[in-house]
């Protein structure tokens, strides 16, 4: 009997999405909730798993398509791999799904298609699929040997002096943006477009904080059952503190109106290979800060193996994000709608600063708070950034609330 593979249903946000990958081909056979698919929204990737035991017998949709929620994208015959009968239909579908090449080899459709679109010789990539299939990655993936690689000895004496000089490989490879990083682009955008974006710089003097750390960090991942004592989690606390003195930078604008919220949801920005997306710690005003590093690290696990979910991602009312871990040194980060402000952490670098009247080398960090100057005013942010840095550069005040 035919089992229909459906797609999951999409949350009220997200309208559609694209099929990324197909871990299964035609003729194969799956095991009951065993991952056959990934379809990649604007948000996250959703997995889609096989409702039943049997052999996969039909794709209808391809790599690339546009998939709306609960729409049929496959079909797999139940218990087909333990009938005999079944057995020369299945391969009948199978031979049917790949085309064979001039060097003897089989080709996906998809694969075909994207290699005539780019005007590539499908006899010189090599399958890295089922049996030495070529998949559509091994089209996108392929590179083109060099021209002089193909080169015969008799072509050499044809070189005259004013032949141009050999520059190497000029290689380009066009690929389409995935449905995630189009998203990111165009919420990026309408934020540049429609927010009166400004952003304010401080620095705080990590000393109190480092020497906090390196004392107790042993003890506390001890304690706390394996978690490691960052410096997010002071950040996040010290935001917190900060958000309850200045609810305006805790604030959103919808339309005409400003929605004032009574609790603090702090996203913490991730990057991940399909684009940074900004988890979100819940009532964080009501963490500790074991409970913070430990939220930050699960959410960083998830984004890694691409197990978000959309809940997990969706609200927020202030952002957190740490370019310093790449090595940024100073930037202005670009506000999560439809939230209005957003801090960012830098680089910590050795810097001489003068404390009570002599030259002092400190491990420094520049802040940076972007914010919408259409509901806060510069005194606001400025204050609000201040307050960080006097809660960081004494740490004691963050436990003490003061």
């Amino acid at each position: 009997m035919a089992i229909e593979i459906k797609a999951p249903t999409y949350p009220e946000s997200v309208q559609e999405g694209s099929l990324a990958t197909w871990h299964k081909q035609v003729g194969e056979s799956v095991k009951r909730d065993e991952l056959i698919v990934d379809i990649e929204t604007d948000k996250v990737v959703l997995e889609v798993v096989a409702p039943a035991a049997g052999i996969l017998t039909e794709i209808l949709k391809m790599e690339g398509d546009t998939v709306l929620g609960n729409e049929v994208i496959a079909l797999i015959e139940e218990s087909a791999a333990a009938s005999a009968p079944s057995a020369a239909p299945v391969a009948e579908s199978a031979a049917d799904a790949a085309e064979p090449t001039a060097s003897g080899g089989l080709i996906n459709p998809a694969a075909k298609k994207l290699a005539e679109e780019r005007g590539i010789d499908v006899n010189q990539i090599v399958g890295t699929g089922k049996g030495g299939r070529i998949t559509k990655e091994d089209v996108v993936n392929f590179n083109p040997p060099a021209a002089a690689a193909v080169a015969t000895p008799a072509a050499a004496p044809a070189v005259t002096a004013e032949a141009p000089l050999e520059t190497g490989d000029r290689v380009e490879r066009r690929v389409a943006m995935t449905r995630m990083r189009s998203r990111i682009a165009e919420r990026l955008l309408e934020v540049t477009q429609t927010t009166a974006s400004l952003t304010t710089f401080n620095e705080v003097d990590m000393t109190a904080l480092m020497d906090l750390r390196k004392q107790y960090k042993d003890e506390f991942t001890k304690i706390h059952n394996g978690t490691r004592l960052g410096f997010m989690g002071f950040f996040v606390k010290a935001a917190v503190e900060a958000l309850k003195r200045y609810p305006s930078v805790n604030a959103s604008i919808d339309g005409t109106d400003i929605v004032y919220h009574g609790y603090q949801d702090v996203g913490v920005a991730v990057s991940t290979e399909r684009g940074l997306v900004v988890p979100v710690l819940r009532s964080a005003e009501n963490m500790s800060i074991a409970n913070i590093e430990n939220g930050i690290y699960d959410y960083a696990m998830k984004a890694r193996d691409g197990k978000l979910t959309i809940d997990e991602m969706t609200g927020g009312t202030f952002t957190i994000t740490n370019g310093g871990v790449y090595g940024s040194l100073i930037s202005t980060p670009i506000i999560n709608p439809p939230q209005s402000a957003i801090l960012g952490m830098h680089k910590i670098q050795e810097r001489p600063v003068a404390i009570n009247g002599e030259v002092k080398i400190r491990p420094m960090m520049y802040l940076a708070l972007s914010y919408d100057h259409r509901l806060i005013d510069g005194k606001g942010a400025v204050q609000f950034l201040v307050t960080i840095k006097e809660l960081i550069e004494d740490p004691a005040k963050i436990l003490l609330e003061i």
